[in-house]
């Protein structure tokens, strides 16, 4: 593996994806054109495989933006399943309203607008047996309590975006003045799932770095 690159690794990889048919496709191309974060194809895939094999029922996703993952992961639910999915953006949860109307899921997914630390709050115990957690990445230790608390054991927490394109791998002060604290909590927030004994946690190099945390 000496002398090849990790870009050149994630290209081989993403050149064996499919991408998405329809109106999916169209929302993913138009999120990619806007800026709006959404989840990188290698996730996607790998994200994928574990819902086949879950086929949760209730599922918690943080971090909405415009519904493309939130539409997505509806393919693999279990019969009747529902997603539960929470944004902050007013004018990012009007759009994933209309997408998720356009693909006929309102029944499926319902979004809350709304600071998810909050919001989180306000949620059962027990409830989930599936979290994506794909928000603003300086809030994940933040939602961590939360999070504990309404998945079930058994259950499957994934988060995305871990690894901040590198940056997390970084010292604390070769890290840019205004990413530092991200940087602080993300490796706070990394120590915490790898060390906490209600979980068996796995840290994978795909997309832009995925942890899959099993609760006990």
């Amino acid at each position: 593996m000496e002398g090849i690159s990790f870009e050149r690794i994630s290209s081989f990889v993403k050149s064996y994806i499919s991408d998405d048919e329809g109106l999916l496709g169209q929302i993913y191309s138009e999120a990619i054109r806007d800026r709006v974060p959404v989840m990188r194809p290698e996730t996607r895939e790998f994200l994928k495989t574990q819902l086949i094999m879950k086929k949760p029922m209730q599922l918690l996703e943080i971090g909405t933006a415009v519904g493309y993952s939130s539409i997505y992961m509806s393919q693999f639910l279990g019969e009747g399943g529902k997603i539960t999915t929470i944004e902050l953006d007013e004018e990012r949860v009007k759009i994933a309203r209309a997408n998720i109307e356009a693909m006929d899921l309102s029944q499926v997914i319902s979004v809350i607008q709304g600071d998810a630390y909050e919001v989180l709050k306000t949620l059962p115990d027990d409830t989930y047996d599936f979290a994506f957690v794909d928000a603003a990445k300086g809030q994940y230790i933040n939602y961590y309590p939360d999070v504990m608390r309404v998945v079930k054991a058994g259950g499957i927490i994934i988060s995305d975006n871990i690894l901040q394109d590198g940056d997390v791998l970084e010292s604390h002060f070769t890290v840019d003045k205004r990413n530092r604290t991200i940087h602080d909590r993300m490796r706070e927030y990394i120590y915490t799932i790898t060390h906490d004994e209600r979980l068996d946690t796995a840290i994978l190099s795909v997309g832009d770095g995925v942890a899959i945390s099993v609760k006990k």
